[in-house]
């Protein structure tokens, strides 16, 4: 349980630093992290993280893929754990 512990808040750090990259990058017109290896980091796990990312830097909040994806992946995180909780 501490190991998933510890693996989560390093994943969702991952997924927060990713999207701080992106939009660094991004301002600076230089290479850009592809979208698929931030849905990839939340989809890991990192779906808090990701989306905290999102609107904390104010990154990704026009595409629809992203304001839509994240909380789903999010919901789907949520309802896995209660899910393996309850079983």
């Amino acid at each position: 349980m501490e190991l998933l512990l510890l693996y989560l808040l390093i994943i969702n750090a991952f997924a927060f630093l990713l999207m701080l990259i992106d939009k660094r990058r991004a301002q600076k017109n230089k290479w850009r992290i592809p979208e698929k290896a931030l849905f990839l980091s939340a989809i890991l796990g990192g779906s808090i993280g990701a989306l905290a990312g999102m609107y904390t830097f104010r990154h990704k909040t026009r595409h629809l893929s992203f304001v839509i994806g994240m909380p789903v992946i999010l919901t789907a995180h949520i309802l896995l754990a209660i899910y393996l909780i309850m079983k």
